[in-house]
C-alpha cells in the first residue's frame, strides 16, 4: 500500500499537468458515449424476465387478452344528479371519442399501430345495457348511444347503469358522483403520452367536472419519467448549495470549485462507462449522479479542510499538500472501500437493475477516490502561490475562536469529563431505536411516490374514495388441461354409457349391444391413454367410425351415444360447471366481505346477469343456473352482444381457466399481500369442488412480487456489507476491539434511522432500502478518520488527553464541515413533487448528521471511559497539560 500511496502522491504533485490530462481525457472519452444512452423507466424490469411470477403474469395477459389500462375519472360533486346530467355526459362522450383517436404508428413494429385499444375500451357509450326482450329472450343495446339532451334522459341512463352489477363500483360510483373511462393500451409505456394528450383535451372541455387520470401504469411510468426530470433540477441545486457552503468555509473560490470538479467528473466517467458497456439507465441507476455528488465531495472536503488548517506561506503548497496526503491517504482509501463494498453487495441481489446500480455506483466511488488522490494535489499545484496569500487557518486567527471551533472545544471537554453520562444516554436511545425497528412496515405504493398535491396522487385519492378500487389484480384459476388417466375412469365411463344405452333402448333396440362394443374397445385402449380428455376423444372417434358403416337404425343409436360422450367432454370444462361457479361466487363474496377488496368480477357475474334477464329480469333470478346446459346458454347469449370478446377476458375459450378480477382501493403492496393471504386461507379451508389451482397476475401483484424480493435481498446485502466493512476495519486497525469500536457510529446511525422510520410509520420501500445500504459506507467514514488519526497522534504523544485535544481541532472541524456541507447541501431535494427524492434528502441529512454526532460524542467518550482497554500502555498525563490542544505545531 505504501508503494501505491507514494507513487500516486508523487505522480500527482510532480507531474500535475499530466495527472490532470489523464483525468480529463478519460472523462471526455466516457462522455462521448452519452448520445447512445438508453433509458428504461419500467419498474417491472426490476424483476428478471425469466422469473416464474413474471413469466406467468405475461402468459396470463396473453391467455386472457389483457392490457395495462389508464383510468380517466370524471367527478361531479356539485350537481344534484352527480355525473348523470346532460352536460357531464356530453363531456364524457366527447372525451371518449377523442380517446379513440390516441393511436399512432408503432415504431418498433412497422405497419402496426400503438396506443389505445378501442375494442376493449370501457365507457358509457361503449358498453351494453342488457335487458329482457321477452320470455327466454335477451336484448343488448348501447348504454349511451348518444349524449342525453335532458335530465330525464340522463337519469334513464343512470337507472340502466345501476341495473348492471358489473358496472357498479367500476365504471361508475354507487353515489353517482364519478364515472370512468377505461383505456387499455398496446404498451403501458405509452401511458405518459396518453396522459399528456388527455390532459390537453380535458383543458378544452370546461364544465364543472373534475378530471383525474389514474392507473398503475400511469404512476409507474410517470415516476420514472419525472425522476429523470427531477434529477436534472435537484442535482444542480444541490451542487449550488454545496458550492456556497464550501465558499463559506474556505473563502477561496479556486479551491471551493475543486470538490465540484471531482464530483462532476466522477459522475460523467461512471455514467459514460455504464452506457459504453451497453447497460440501460434504469430508475435506480438514475440516482447514481446524486449519490456520487455526495460521495465524490466527501474525500475532497477532508483534504481541503486539512490543507486549510495547516497551510502557511512558509510551508508552501508542495510541502503542505504532501503532508496532508500522507496523513489522509489511508483514511480516505478505507472510507472509499467501505462505501464501495456497501454498494457492491447489491450485485448479489436478485434484481437486475439493483445489480447494475450497485456495480457501477461502487465503481464510481473508486473513480471518485482515484480522481481525488491524483487531481486534488495536481490542482493545488496549479494554483499560483500568490493566490494563496492570506489563505488558511493561520491567516485567519479569528476562525480559531469562531462558533464552530468553540462548539467543538466544548464537545471535547464534555466527552472527556462526562463520558459515562453520554454513553448512558446513547445506550437508552439505542434501546428505543431497536424497539422502533420492530415496528417497521414493509410496503410500497407507486402513487405515494408523488406528493399529495400531484395530479396522480390526487387522482388516486379521489377515485378510490368514490369507486370500489382502481388497482386491479387477477386471480387465475386453472384446471389441469390433461387429468392423468386412471383405470377406474373406464369403469365409470362404461357404467354411465350402459345406463344411457338402456334408457334409450325402447327407441333404439340395439343400443345396449352397441354400447357393449364401445365398452370392450375402451378396455382394449386402456394402456394407450394418457388423460381423461384423450380417452373421451378416442371413444368419440371410435363411435363416429362405427357409425359410418352401421345401418340407419344403428347410425342414430350411435349418434345418441356420441351425444352422451360429448356431454362428458363438456363436463371437463370446469368453468361451465354449476358447482365451480358457485364456489367462485362464494370466494368473491368472502373477499368483498373482508374489506380487503372493494369489488370482484368474473364469469359468475356474467352468467348471473344473463340468467336474470333471460328469465324475467327480477332480482331473485340473479343467480347461477342449476345445469351445465343453462350456463352454456348464458355464455352463448352474452356473445350475441356488442362486446363478445369481453367474455375471453374472464375465461379461456376451452373453459379450463378463469380470471377473477379483484379491485383494491389501495395501491399498497401490503394490501395486495393481505388479499393474497386471505384467498389462500379461504381456499385451504374451503377446497374447490374440482382439481383447480390458483395463481396471481396483474401489475399490482407484480409490485408485491418485487417488494417481497427486494426486502430480503436488501437485508442480505446489508448484513453482508456490514460484515465486509467490519472485516475491513479489523484489517485497517489490526485490532478486533478497534474494529468493533469503529462500527459503533454506523450501528447507532442505522438503528436510529430505522427506528425513526418504524416509530413514525414511514413505509420501508425501495428508496429507503437502497439508502440504507448507502448509510453503511458513509456512516463509517467519519469514524475511520477520527480513530485512525487519533491512533497515529496517540502513538506520538502517548497521552489520550492530548490526543483528545488534537482530535477536536482540525479532524473534528473536517468532520463537521463534511457533515454540514453534505447534510445541508442535499436538502434542496426536498423541493419537488417526487417523494423518493424527498426521502433521499432527509436520509442523507440524517445519515451525515447522526454519524457525525455519534462519531464526535460516542467514540471519544468510549475511549475516555475505557482508555486502558484500547491503549496498551497508558501514560500519566502531564500536569498542566491543556485538555484541548487544537494547534498544529
Amino acid at each position: 500500500m505504501k508503494t501505491l500511496k507514494t507513487t500516486l502522491i508523487n505522480f500527482s504533485i510532480n507531474h500535475y499537468r499530466l495527472a490532470t490530462l489523464v483525468m480529463v481525457l478519460f472523462t471526455v472519452s466516457m462522455s462521448l458515449f452519452f448520445p447512445w444512452i438508453q433509458v428504461d423507466t419500467d419498474p417491472e424490469n426490476m424483476i428478471p424476465k425469466n422469473d416464474p411470477q413474471r413469466v406467468f403474469h405475461n402468459l396470463s395477459k396473453k391467455e386472457f387478452m389483457l392490457s395495462e389500462t389508464v383510468v380517466v375519472g370524471v367527478v361531479n360533486e356539485h350537481d344534484p344528479d352527480g355525473v348523470f346530467n346532460p352536460e357531464t355526459l356530453r363531456h364524457v362522450h366527447e372525451l371518449t371519442q377523442f380517446a379513440k383517436t390516441l393511436r399512432w404508428p408503432d415504431e418498433s413494429n412497422p405497419g402496426n399501430v400503438s396506443g389505445v385499444i378501442e375494442v376493449d375500451m370501457v365507457g358509457p357509450s361503449l358498453v351494453d345495457h342488457m335487458h329482457q326482450g321477452g320470455p327466454g329472450e335477451i336484448r343488448f343495446e348501447w348504454l349511451m348511444s348518444k349524449p342525453p339532451e335532458t335530465r330525464e334522459a340522463a337519469r334513464t341512463i343512470r337507472d340502466k347503469a345501476y341495473s348492471n352489477p358489473m358496472l357498479k363500483g367500476r365504471m361508475f360510483s354507487e353515489d353517482g358522483k364519478v364515472i370512468c373511462i377505461y383505456l387499455p393500451l398496446t404498451d403501458k409505456h405509452l401511458s405518459y403520452r396518453i396522459n399528456e394528450e388527455l390532459s390537453k383535451k380535458i383543458d378544452s372541455l370546461g364544465g364543472k367536472e373534475t378530471y383525474h387520470i389514474a392507473g398503475v401504469p400511469v404512476a409507474e411510468v410517470a415516476i420514472g419519467v419525472e425522476m429523470f426530470s427531477q434529477m436534472g433540477i435537484g442535482t444542480p441545486m444541490a451542487m449550488a448549495v454545496i458550492f456556497a457552503l464550501l465558499g463559506l468555509f474556505f473563502r477561496k473560490w479556486r479551491l471551493v470549485i475543486l470538490p465540484m470538479i471531482i464530483a462532476m467528473f466522477s459522475v460523467l466517467s461512471t455514467m459514460g462507462l455504464m452506457i459504453a458497456l451497453g447497460f440501460q439507465v434504469h430508475i435506480l441507476s438514475s440516482m447514481i449522479p446524486i449519490f456520487l455528488m455526495c460521495i465524490g465531495t466527501v474525500c475532497a472536503i477532508h483534504i481541503l479542510s486539512e490543507f486549510f488548517d495547516v497551510y502557511t506561506d512558509e510551508k508552501g503548497r508542495k510541502e503542505t499538500i504532501r503532508a496532508v496526503m500522507d496523513e489522509l491517504y489511508v483514511p480516505i482509501l478505507y472510507t472509499s472501500l467501505t462505501t464501495a463494498a456497501g454498494f457492491a453487495s447489491l450485485v448479489f441481489a436478485p434484481i437486475p437493475p439493483a445489480q447494475i446500480f450497485g456495480a457501477f455506483l461502487s465503481t464510481g466511488v473508486m473513480i471518485a477516490w482515484l480522481y481525488t488522490v491524483i487531481f486534488v494535489p495536481a490542482y493545488i499545484m496549479m494554483i499560483p502561490k500568490r493566490k494563496l496569500i492570506n489563505f488558511g487557518m493561520s491567516a485567519m486567527q479569528k476562525e480559531k475562536e469562531g462558533l464552530l471551533t468553540k462548539m467543538l472545544r466544548a464537545t471535547g471537554r464534555l466527552t472527556f469529563h462526562h463520558p459515562k453520562v453520554l454513553l448512558g444516554v446513547f445506550t437508552i436511545l439505542a434501546g428505543v431505536a431497536i424497539w422502533g425497528t420492530t415496528q417497521i412496515h414493509v410496503n410500497d405504493n407507486y402513487a405515494k411516490r408523488f406528493v399529495d398535491t400531484h395530479p396522480i396522487r390526487k387522482a388516486d385519492i379521489a377515485l378510490n374514495r368514490h369507486l370500489e378500487g382502481t388497482y386491479t389484480a387477477y386471480l387465475i384459476l386453472q384446471s389441469p388441461k390433461a387429468d392423468s388417466f386412471t383405470p377406474d375412469m373406464i369403469e365409470r365411463f362404461s357404467s354411465g354409457l350402459m345406463k344411457y344405452a338402456e334408457s334409450i333402448q325402447t327407441e333404439f333396440n340395439n343400443a345396449p349391444a352397441l354400447a357393449r362394443g364401445i365398452v370392450r374397445y375402451a378396455s382394449e385402449q386402456a394402456g394407450h391413454i394418457q388423460s381423461r380428455k384423450d380417452f373421451l376423444d378416442t371413444m368419440a372417434k371410435e363411435v363416429d367410425r362405427r357409425a359410418q358403416t352401421a345401418s340407419d337404425e344403428d347410425f342414430y343409436a350411435y349418434d345418441e351415444l356420441h351425444t352422451t360422450i360429448g356431454v362428458e367432454k363438456e363436463k371437463l370444462k370446469v368453468f361451465k360447471r354449476p358447482e365451480m361457479l358457485a364456489y367462485m361466487a362464494g370466494l368473491q363474496k368472502h373477499m368483498e366481505a373482508t374489506g380487503l377488496v372493494g369489488k370482484t368480477t368474473s364469469v359468475v357475474d356474467v352468467v348471473r346477469k344473463i340468467n336474470q334477464e333471460m328469465i324475467d329480469g327480477k332480482l331473485e333470478n340473479y343467480r347461477i343456473p342449476d345445469t351445465l346446459q343453462g350456463i352454456a346458454e348464458c355464455y352463448l347469449q352474452f356473445q350475441q352482444g356488442h362486446r363478445p370478446g369481453d367474455l375471453w377476458h374472464m375465461v379461456t375459450p376451452d373453459f379450463m381457466q378463469a380470471n377473477l378480477w379483484m379491485q383494491l382501493k389501495s395501491g399498497d403492496s401490503s394490501a395486495m399481500k393481505s388479499a393474497v393471504e386471505a384467498v389462500d386461507a379461504y381456499i385451504e379451508e374451503n377446497p374447490a369442488p374440482f382439481n383447480v389451482t390458483h395463481r396471481w397476475a396483474g401489475l399490482h401483484y407484480i409490485n408485491l412480487v418485487l417488494q417481497e424480493k427486494l426486502t430480503p435481498a436488501m437485508l442480505r446485502s446489508f448484513i453482508g456489507s456490514f460484515a465486509v466493512v467490519f472485516v475491513m476495519m479489523v484489517f485497517l486497525f489490526r485490532s478486533l476491539r478497534w474494529g468493533l469500536l469503529c462500527m459503533v457510529p454506523l450501528t447507532i446511525t442505522i438503528l436510529t434511522i430505522y427506528g425513526i422510520i418504524g416509530i413514525s410509520g414511514k413505509d420501508y420501500d425501495l428508496p429507503v432500502a437502497v439508502l440504507g445500504v448507502l448509510a453503511l459506507g458513509m456512516a463509517v467514514d467519519f469514524a475511520i478518520h477520527f480513530l485512525q488519526r487519533g491512533r497515529v497522534y496517540h502513538n506520538t504523544t502517548g497521552s489520550w488527553e492530548q490526543t483528545n485535544g488534537h482530535l477536536f481541532g482540525e479532524p473534528a472541524r473536517a468532520i463537521s464541515r463534511n457533515v454540514l456541507v453534505i447534510a445541508i447541501g442535499f436538502l434542496p431535494l426536498l423541493i419537488g413533487p417526487i417523494v423518493p427524492y424527498k426521502t433521499m434528502g432527509i436520509m442523507l441529512f440524517a445519515i451525515m448528521t447522526l454519524s457525525g454526532i455519534v462519531t464526535l460524542l460516542v467514540l471519544p467518550s468510549t475511549l475516555t471511559a475505557f482508555e486502558n482497554w484500547f491503549f496498551k500502555k497508558p501514560e500519566t498525563k502531564a500536569a498542566g497539560t491543556a485538555v484541548l490542544d487544537t494547534s498544529h505545531k
